[in-house]
């Protein structure tokens, strides 16, 4: 993040990436392919909306004294958030192991345990990722995507064992 440029070429990639999975979504031949398209499309349309929030506030350090400070504060809270941005194309689990609960893609939580008279049962479920027949032409691109600028994208579903 040293180089001037960096946040215009983050914004430039992320806008070129985002027309490549617009137009290879036209080659789509079922509803759920069109889905992950539509999920990735609108994932690189936040990055690209928190990259240009960051360049708003470069422009405003660069031409505007900031004595209170607050435009750096919101430029390093942009940057960490953009740092510790996902994408994720399928599923969510979200796991809490002090409560044995768990809930897929920010829904209800839901109990882990079961008890029986055999005793107390601790069964959470697990992600799988997709294979690359499932992901067709998106799986290099997902690749291509998180080569070149960084951002990690998850195309995981979830199962119960």
């Amino acid at each position: 993040m040293s180089d001037d440029w960096y946040y215009t070429h983050q914004l430039a990639a992320l806008s070129g990436f985002k027309l490549v999975v617009l137009a290879n979504r036209i080659g789509c031949a079922d509803e759920f392919s069109r889905m992950l398209h539509d999920s990735l499309a609108d994932g690189l349309e936040h990055a690209i909306r928190r990259t240009r929030s960051i360049l708003a506030l470069e422009r405003e350090l660069a031409w505007k004294p900031d004595p209170e400070g607050f435009a750096a504060f919101l430029l390093q809270g942009e940057q960490e958030c953009l740092d510790r941005f996902r994408i994720i194309l399928l599923d969510e689990l979200e796991i809490d192991y002090f409560t044995y609960e768990y809930r897929i893609n920010n829904g209800d939580w839901h109990s882990a345990l079961s008890a029986d008279c055999d005793g107390i049962q601790i069964c959470y479920p697990c992600t799988i990722d997709m294979t690359e027949a499932e992901l067709g032409g998106l799986g290099p691109i997902i690749r291509d995507i998180s080569r070149e600028t960084g951002i990690g994208i998850s195309a995981a579903r979830v199962v119960y064992d």
